[in-house]
């Protein structure tokens, strides 16, 4: 993992006496003489990453507060969810080979709000993606989300409650990316209207209520996993993880498949392969693989249409795109 080069962290900043005295005993049993090289991960003001020049250790520290993020209490709410959610996913024996949840090394409330976590090193999802559209070698993106649903099944199958689904919720949220989208004039009120009515459509659908609630990462995007050898799964940012339907992660990694896909080569249908191959190689860690391919594959569409959603509200999205990711969502709603 690297990122853009910041600097050297000053001797008398209070983070260099906490990442010496604290964290790094946690890694090389010892607190030494530490000095720290400074980079910014993803073009983030929040992330960056703090390497030991002595010994080459490495952490990777995210703040929760920060001059974009100024809510004082939110960002120490944020920061508890996240370091607990860490632990929890880490209990139920999602660490090491080949599951890894990153290990969370401390916290810090004064400093504003900072989580600490081992840093890990591997292949994002989102570069083996961009790597496939760019060399036309498919052979490693269909090897790395076998990997990915081995992983998805096991953080799901942990940890199902015997609770059925509650679809309101995700109904909920797709309110929420309408309303996003009609406040950056996206959408008009027909428009609006339309998906309102898409909803209710899939609201009235047995099959959105009959899974049981399982732990969902929550935000089950590309830059959130990463890969290592064989079939290991490294993946951090779990602030979102909450109880919901399976397929609200795995959708939205079909979801996202779609996008990249979608916005490199211009044809919608490009990503159809490697989201079938995924949910297929997901289905095969249930008794009856046919009959979960057959569930899993029923509710996606929707999951898949509220990602499109999701990413057209985007800042960075330009005004073209945005209509085409709208238009894309529509279709996949339409198939309930």
């Amino acid at each position: 993992m690297s990122g853009t080069y910041v600097g050297r962290l000053s001797e008398g900043d209070p983070l260099h006496g906490y990442l010496q005295h604290d964290i790094q005993p946690q890694i090389n049993g010892t607190s030494g003489s530490s000095g720290y090289r400074v980079f910014r991960l993803n073009g983030s003001n929040d992330v960056y990453l703090y390497e030991d020049r002595h010994t080459g250790s490495k952490v990777i520290g995210k703040f929760f507060l920060s001059s974009r993020k100024k809510n004082a209490a939110k960002a120490g709410s944020r920061l508890t969810r996240e370091f607990d959610n860490l632990h929890m996913m880490r209990d139920y024996g999602l660490m090491g080979y080949p599951h890894d949840i990153v290990r969370p090394l401390g916290r810090n409330y004064a400093m504003n709000a900072l989580l600490v976590t081992e840093c890990c090193e591997g292949q994002l999802l989102s570069e083996v993606i961009l790597e496939a559209i760019r060399s036309h070698d498919h052979g490693k993106l269909y090897h790395k989300l076998t990997a990915l649903a081995y992983f998805l099944s096991s953080f799901h199958n942990r940890t199902a409650i015997g609770v059925g689904v509650n679809f309101h919720e995700d109904c909920d949220y797709m309110d929420s990316l309408i309303a996003k989208l009609r406040e950056i004039w996206a959408i008009g009120g027909d428009e609006a209207r339309e998906l309102y009515w898409l909803r209710d459509q899939w609201r009235s659908q047995p099959k959105m209520w009959q899974d049981q609630q399982v732990i969902v990462h929550g935000d089950a995007t590309p830059e959130n996993f990463m890969f290592g050898n064989g079939l290991e799964v490294i993946a951090f940012d779990l602030e979102r993880t909450k109880h919901a339907d399976r397929v609200f992660d795995t959708g939205r990694i079909a979801g996202e498949l779609k996008h990249f896909f979608m916005r490199a080569t211009g044809n919608r249908d490009a990503a159809d392969p490697f989201i079938g191959h995924f949910l297929w190689e997901y289905s095969c860690h249930f008794p009856n693989r046919d009959s979960a391919f057959e569930s899993i594959t029923g509710r996606t569409p929707f999951y898949i249409g509220i990602t499109l959603l999701r990413i057209a509200r985007n800042n960075w999205i330009d005004a073209g795109y945005r209509h085409r990711l709208i238009a894309e969502a529509k279709e996949c709603l339409r198939r309930y």
